[in-house]
């Protein structure tokens, strides 16, 4: 059942998306209030959902970049508002801050890493992303960029010594803070 719901999750947010933004001029700008907007309805008439944590975050972004991808826009324009608009939708609906942005921002790389986009482009903006997100609802956004850089970091790793570097640099050269972060994490030993 649970699969059934986050399937029709992420189906109805693609299909909102691909509504919602069909010529747009700014897709950017227009994502967050759309995506926000959309993970707020759902969710209200899913409850059960929110004890779902980071599955819904990360299933509203797969379904925002799907429904971006079916009108042939660029992800890296659309990245940093579906990140703001899903994350303070699942605050606004009740996912705990960090869920809401380890989903966004996780599913973020993820998404884009089977459509062949520049991972290093998108973390950044997932991670910029976020931050506003939870500015924006009024959380806190120290932990906010703590959260979201170990996220992109963690996925990115994934994918690859060489993509985990390069998302490394991009974050600290474009990501107040990130430096600092990924200096206190140590490499874990073998």
């Amino acid at each position: 059942m649970k699969l059934t719901l986050i399937t029709k999750l992420v189906n109805g947010i693609k299909g909102g998306v691909k509504g919602s933004l069909e010529g747009a001029a700014d897709v950017g700008s227009s994502a967050v209030n759309v995506v926000k907007d959309l993970t707020v309805t759902t969710l209200k008439g899913t409850g059960g959902l929110v004890k779902e944590g980071i599955k819904v975050p990360a299933s509203i972004v797969k379904g925002a970049i799907d429904g971006l991808a079916d009108l042939g826009v660029s992800v890296v324009k659309g990245a940093k508002g579906i990140v703001n608009g899903a994350v303070q939708g699942a605050m606004e609906s009740g996912i705990k801050q960090e869920e809401a942005v380890e989903g966004a921002v996780s599913e973020t790389l993820n998404s884009v890493a089977e459509v062949g986009v520049e991972t290093a482009e998108i973390a950044v903006e997932a991670v910029k992303g976020a931050v506003e997100g939870v500015k924006q609802v009024g959380g806190d956004t120290v932990e906010a960029t703590k959260q979201s850089v170990l996220a992109a970091v963690k996925v990115s790793q994934t994918m690859g010594a060489e993509v985990a570097d390069s998302v490394k640099e991009s974050l600290k050269k474009s990501v107040e803070g990130a430096e600092d972060i990924l200096n206190e994490v140590k490499p874990q030993k073998a």
